[in-house]
């Protein structure tokens, strides 16, 4: 099978999320299983981590979407470590920014022009390439013109090669859609879609909605997620769309890097462990404490969080518990940047209780790594989480995780039974700070029972979550899409 797979950013090369780790992964997971795979984005001005500089594969591209008239360029590279080609779409004057997406906490006011150019020189690149893969895989609202202008534009429509190309498009976050003012919509040449069935959302152009009208196959990430985003309270407008395509929608769980979470080899931890030895893991949570400047103790939980600080992620259901929590015998460590709301709210609560609690307002991916590996119980009390990753990194570490059951944390962390025999964590349904307290309570309580937590510590690290998994699911819808039309 010849798959392209086309996202806005992707890890090691820029990066804002989740996104970008499974535009990396997922690429070498399918190579493994015998696919002759590429993968496509933007050709940012600050990327990082180039295994050597791209070298140029088509030099003019001509572009043109509406009233628009542009030039781009293709350069190429290969995943760090793989032959999988990346091919990079170039234009100084709409890539090479301060930012992905935004500068100064604000979008970009032509990100519709950037990324419908981008798509556009994503299908006259294949063209030129003379490489036309049976399935391009999109993601999230930046491609999400790309599968509208495959089915939609005449001039592709009449070129053979390009009309017999399947799409999948895939939803990291239904939150972030995309929309413009209409009048974006007819600069971009978009008026024949135009409509309540096409493009179209509350007078306004949804590229998020172009994927999910035109893609031949929808994906989330997680099942439960699937399933979520078509009732009104997940839906984001948008959960009629998913209804009328709820045959062709599958939620197929995000996997993890295994080579680079892995706390037997992780170059970021003090002391490396398995589930079968975990006294390194002692000695990743006594270097922890030093570093954030919490009191040393071995018999005192550590509950850590690594997070995008904003309503998303729970922090309406923490705050009002951490004086609570800080009267106790437990330590709170929060990792991550967010609302400025929140950065002055933590910030007073770890000056309180310095000690006791540490707050980095960063982003550190080391610290990272140490948090997860010297903590002792992860909180991850997420309003809403389409797939997650920080609940399987925690698995891994042995840092058992407090999650709300929704989306991909409740594909993925099974709650631990009464009887403390089976289950890697502490779920809770309402999003209230009671019902978050009370699993919080019951990690605790788990934690004064050392036999039976380093059980559970030993479920949760042998849970399987690698990409493989995932990526075989992948390759069956790629292969169901390509036999339909055969």
């Amino acid at each position: 099978m010849k798959i392209l797979i086309v996202s806005s950013e992707v890890a090691p090369f820029a990066k804002t999320g989740g996104l970008a780790d499974v535009a990396g992964a997922l690429p070498l997971a399918l190579a493994r299983l015998g696919a002759d795979v590429r993968v496509a984005m933007p050709g940012y001005g600050n990327m990082t981590n180039l295994p050597a500089a791209p070298r140029p594969v088509l030099p003019h591209l001509n572009i043109e979407i509406g009233t628009y008239k542009n030039v781009a360029s293709v350069t190429m590279t290969t995943l760090p470590g793989s032959p999988v080609p990346v091919y990079f779409i170039e234009n100084a004057a709409l890539f090479h920014r301060e930012g992905l997406y935004m500068e100064n906490g604000r979008d970009y006011p032509d990100n519709a022009e950037r990324f419908a150019i981008f798509c556009k020189a994503i299908i006259w690149m294949i063209k030129g390439l003379g490489w036309i893969p049976d399935v391009i895989h999109c993601n999230d609202w930046q491609t999400g013109l790309l599968p509208v202008m495959l089915r939609t534009d005449p001039a592709i429509q009449a070129d053979p090669d390009l009309s017999s190309i399947h799409t999948m498009f895939t939803i990291h976050n239904l939150a972030y859609q995309g929309t413009f003012p209409a009048q974006t919509a007819y600069d971009l040449g978009f008026t024949h879609t135009f409509h309540p069935n096409g493009v179209e959302f509350y007078g306004q152009l949804n590229c998020l909605k172009g994927g999910l009208v035109y893609a031949d196959v929808l994906t989330t990430v997680s099942p439960t997620y699937a399933k979520e985003i078509q009732t009104e309270e997940f839906g984001a407008g948008l959960d009629g769309v998913l209804k009328q395509r709820a045959k062709s929608l599958h939620g197929i769980l995000n996997g993890i890097d295994y080579a680079v979470w892995n706390p037997a080899t992780d170059t970021h931890l003090p002391a490396h462990f398995t589930a079968a030895d975990l006294a390194g893991k002692a000695e990743c949570k006594q270097q922890l404490q030093r570093e954030l400047g919490v009191k040393e103790s071995a018999t005192t939980p550590l509950l850590t969080m690594i997070s995008r600080l904003d309503p998303q992620k729970g922090l309406s259901i923490l705050l009002p518990l951490i004086d609570t929590l800080m009267a106790r015998d437990v330590q709170l460590a929060i990792l991550g940047t967010g609302l400025a709301e929140y950065h002055e709210a933590l910030q007073q609560k770890a000056t309180r209780y310095k000690g006791k609690m540490a707050v980095r307002l960063a982003f550190d991916n080391g610290l990272a790594h140490r948090m997860e590996a010297g903590g002792d119980i992860f909180l991850m009390p997420s309003r809403y989480e389409p797939c997650g990753l920080n609940q399987m990194y925690s698995l891994r570490y042995g840092t058992l995780p407090v999650v709300r059951r929704t989306g991909g944390l409740a594909d993925s962390v099974t709650p631990i039974a009464a009887d403390h025999e089976s289950g890697t964590g502490f779920v809770f349904d309402e999003f209230k700070p009671g019902p978050l307290l009370s699993a919080i309570n019951e990690a605790v309580a788990l934690y004064q029972l050392p036999l039976d937590w380093k059980q559970a510590q030993k479920r949760a690290m042998t849970q399987d979550f690698s990409w493989e998994n995932s990526a075989r699911l992948y390759a069956d819808l790629y292969g169901n899409m390509i036999s339909a039309s055969v």
